[in-house]
């Protein structure tokens, strides 16, 4: 039978298999060596590996990973949730202002960026009632969730509409009709990191990581030996489920914040196309015939015709997708650029005047705090979209003209 998908990269000897949407001289031994350990976990059904793959504490982001009846809460790490929106408006470049540094001071004084947060509620709730009630509604089941995070309750109701640092941003962009779009991508913050840690600490006294094949990576297996669920895994997968809906939460408030700005300098700004997706979480799916638990780390869901965004890295722009469907990756596809080099060896690497070279004509920091995040820490977008054409298709290019980093 004839496979309509071209058949990606390997990576030889694995216990699962692991398909590479990327050429494997590209992917460092230090990657391969992470990819190896979960696909040769006894659980692993098969890993799909995206083009943006880098290391990452305990599995490369970029992956997918498919268990049988079986999960890893360190694979999905602790920025639970972490995804992107975006959302197009009916404005134009020609109705932009010459200078948008008022409104990347708007958007800076109306969001925290970083390690701040709102002083009590983000202020926005004050006239948006229905997204009120849903802040209200998500946190009367905060005392249900089954880890102690008592003690950051009021913390997390303070940063709910809050940008976060390292990689997450807002930006203003324009897409190949000119037509204005607003992204943004931010996680669970604070919240999702503690519910994460917790878990990953419970899971590791488990038998069977107790002496485990990979202490790094501890799993929550679905059954006993008798065939019933077990306690942690309906544990795990209802505390993930508040901390993924509180990350879209968050991204939800940031939005209506943002538009708000930019209503009071625009008024005749309305909105059409809106896209929200996680690209740090798990879901329940069935692929290959059987029920599988899907860790997409880095990764989006791509299912045929599903709606995604790609972001490049600051500045640089995005691509708005629309899913292929490819069983091979498990419907998925790359969540970025991904960086080739780390944090430090980027703010080794690169200079500020490097910084504002790289970010010519964005609006946006051109200062020691955001160095490490400059475009030649990543990837290029173009080539990352080009490995995937099987798992995607681009609908629309986004270019930056207004970036706000944490």
């Amino acid at each position: 039978m004839h496979h309509p998908f071209g058949l990606p990269e390997t990576l030889p000897g694995t216990h699962a298999p692991a398909r590479i949407w990327a050429p494997l001289v590209d992917v460092d031994h230090a990657a391969q060596r992470q990819i190896r350990a979960v696909a040769d976990l006894p659980w692993t059904h098969g890993v799909a590996i995206m083009p943006d793959v880098h290391v990452g504490a305990a599995v490369t982001i970029g992956s997918v990973i498919a268990m049988r009846d079986a999960v890893s809460p360190a694979a999905v790490g602790g920025d639970i949730g972490c995804g992107m929106m975006a959302v197009r408006t009916n404005l134009t470049t020609s109705d932009l202002p010459n200078n948008l540094a008022p409104l990347r001071a708007a958007w800076e004084a109306a969001i925290p960026v970083g390690p701040n947060h709102h002083t009590t509620r983000a202020p926005i709730l004050k006239t948006h009632g229905l997204i009120r009630q849903r802040l209200t509604r998500h946190f009367r089941r905060f005392t249900d969730l089954s880890v102690d995070v008592s003690a950051s309750e009021q913390t997390a109701i303070r940063q709910c509409g809050t940008l976060g640092g390292g990689n997450h941003f807002i930006e203003l962009c324009a897409d190949t009709t000119e037509t204005i779009w607003l992204t943004l991508h931010s996680g669970s913050r604070n919240i999702g990191k503690e519910i994460a840690h917790r878990h990953i600490g419970r899971a590791k006294t488990l038998d069977w990581n107790r002496h485990g094949p990979n202490h790094n990576l501890p799993v929550i297996l679905r059954k006993d030996a008798t065939g019933a669920e077990q306690t942690e895994w309906a544990d795990y997968l209802h505390d993930l489920t508040w901390a993924q809906n509180y990350a879209a939460l968050n991204r939800t408030i940031m939005m209506a914040t943002i538009k708000t700005a930019l209503h009071n300098l625009l008024p005749q700004v309305r909105y059409t196309t809106e896209i929200d997706c996680h690209h740090n979480y798990v879901a329940i799916e069935h692929h290959d015939g059987v029920e599988l638990a899907i860790t997409r780390k880095g990764a989006i869901s791509a299912t045929s015709g599903e709606w995604g965004i790609i972001p490049g890295s600051m500045g640089t722009g995005a691509a708005i997708v629309r899913g292929l469907g490819n069983p091979a990756a498990y419907c998925s596809a790359s969540h970025g650029a991904g960086r080739i080099m780390s944090r430090s060896e980027a703010r080794r690497s690169f200079t500020l005047d490097d910084l504002a070279h790289q970010t010519a004509g964005v609006e946006c920091r051109k200062d020691p705090g955001v160095l490490d995040e400059i475009p030649g820490a990543y990837k290029n977008l173009d080539q990352v979209l080009a490995y995937e054409q099987d798992l995607v298709t681009v609908e629309t290019n986004l270019t930056t003209l207004l970036c706000v980093k944490g």
